[in-house]
């Protein structure tokens, strides 16, 4: 016997459209961070000169997403903090 995932009651159905929704659009937020940090790091251990730039666009892509409630407000900060933290390790 198959078990049966969808909600009878109208608000549940509602909750569970909008809770897709938002899980995908979270997941395509998630994947655009991850792929910024990493051309982020990835600038800063071969030493390239649009390291500037990549941080600016980095933490504009976390500010984004911490106003869609996607990152917390200080696991926002907490990346830039540590992204930071590697670009003056790096200079110095």
């Amino acid at each position: 016997m198959e078990k049966n995932n969808m909600p009878n009651i109208k608000s549940a159905k509602t909750r569970m459209k909008t809770s897709e929704k938002s899980r995908v659009r979270n997941k395509a937020v998630k994947a655009l961070l991850s792929s910024s940090r990493r051309a982020l790091y990835e600038a800063i251990e071969s030493g390239t000169t649009d390291t500037a730039e990549l941080y600016k666009g980095y933490c504009s892509i976390i500010d984004k997403a911490v106003k869609k409630n996607v990152l917390t407000r200080n696991a926002g900060s907490r990346r830039k903090s540590r992204a930071t933290a590697r670009i003056t390790k790096a200079a110095a």
